[in-house]
């Protein structure tokens, strides 16, 4: 019989970092050849946020490094955690690399995993509340001085993507033998079955509207779909309630009402800029929902063109988004054969369970690597 394997999972907890720890647990709950910890990282204090805000003037430049401070803080709270660690543990997970700065000693020192969606190079420039200036080329700089002894401690590394793992070769020189790709994936419940509502309904889920895209499809719906479709907003922030509009603010990550909304869901819109793999694709896949979204950064990995949804451009303007959306809702044939092709795409691709498994095989595989 196999040996039991005891990881502690460094959970960063914070936008999709939490919904990809809600799959992992679950996957591995039953598990008696799995027995797992986690350290969640808490909600930023007052201390943290005053260190992690923005500095006027060098903030408009991109050189006050908060971007940094931000991941620092949060290192800081992950080594201090791991010193009073009182529960042994025989290999350790951080995902990701942004609150493994600070404890590259840690990583050295044990088997240790790393995943990562999206390197400093790559994350540097998605940033929705930042536009490259003067002072970015010098920030990415700073902070791969921090992200280079991380990969270069940890036992192995899990890449979520073909994209981050071309960086993590290419722009760190991470040996390719040392990268594992994983597409951490989500719980993949039963399909419901569509239920038809008077008018079409389309579907956004993001945290922020802002940082997601969604104020821009809000935008969009006002001036092109308005009179004859629906708009569901799954979002935090406060949007004023609206004929046509329905807002829910009080979804967690992991809510079984998303999986009703979904039924009655004709297609995912999804216009972030700044996701790097998109689990609220994934979501709506496997409730057999299509979708539409901006092919950017490991995106194209999730959604296939033409099959299970439409990617647009990222640098589309407002009327061929809009008519992405058109072409699905105008063709209730073709949409469901998506919506079909996304369920199956999802559970060969993303089902946790599957994923999961290949991530507990990689977490053995370091600990016998470390010490070998």
């Amino acid at each position: 019989m196999t040996t039991p394997i005891r990881p502690l999972f460094v959970n960063e907890n914070m936008g999709g970092h939490a919904t990809l720890h809600l799959a992992i647990r679950a996957a591995i709950r039953d598990d008696p050849q799995v027995r797992a910890q986690f350290l969640d990282v808490p909600p930023a204090g007052t201390l943290r946020r005053v260190a992690a805000a923005s500095v006027p003037g060098l903030g408009r430049a991109d050189a006050d490094l908060q971007g940094l401070r931000v991941q620092l803080g949060t290192s800081a709270v992950v080594r201090r955690r791991l010193r009073t660690w009182a529960n042994p543990y025989d290999v350790l997970h951080v995902y990701s690399q942004n609150a493994a700065l600070l404890i590259d000693e840690v990583l050295r020192e044990r088997p240790s995993v790393v995943g990562t969606d999206a390197t400093t190079a790559q994350g540097a420039l998605l940033l929705p509340h930042r536009r490259p200036a003067r002072g970015t080329e010098r920030r990415i700089a700073v902070s791969q001085r921090f992200e280079r002894r991380v990969y270069e401690a940890a036992t192995l590394i899990v890449a979520q993507s073909d994209w981050v793992a071309s960086s993590l070769r290419d722009e760190y020189g991470v040996d390719p033998t040392r990268i594992r790709l994983i597409p951490y994936g989500t719980t993949i419940p039963d399909a419901l079955p569509h239920v038809d509502r008077a008018r079409p309904q389309m579907t956004f889920v993001g945290f922020s509207m802002a940082r997601k895209g969604g104020n821009r499809l809000l935008e969009i719906w006002r001036r092109a779909f308005r009179a004859d479709v629906d708009l569901n907003l799954v979002t935090r922030d406060d949007v004023p309630r609206e004929p046509g509009l329905r807002v829910f603010r009080d979804f967690r990550p992991g809510d079984p009402r998303l999986r009703t909304l979904f039924a009655e869901t004709d297609v995912l819109v999804f216009p972030s800029r700044i996701d790097t793999f998109g689990y609220a694709l994934i979501e709506a896949m496997a409730a057999e929902v299509p979708t539409v979204a901006l092919a950017v950064a490991a995106v194209p990995e999730v959604v296939a063109d033409g099959e299970t949804g439409v990617l647009v451009d990222p640098g589309a303007d407002d009327a061929e988004l809009a008519a992405a959306i058109t072409r699905i809702l105008d063709d209730p044939d073709r949409a469901r054969a998506m919506g079909r092709a996304g369920r199956v795409r999802a559970l060969e691709r993303f089902d946790a369970r599957v994923t999961t498994a290949r991530l507990v095989e990689v977490l053995r595989e370091a600990r016998l690597l470390h010490g070998a």
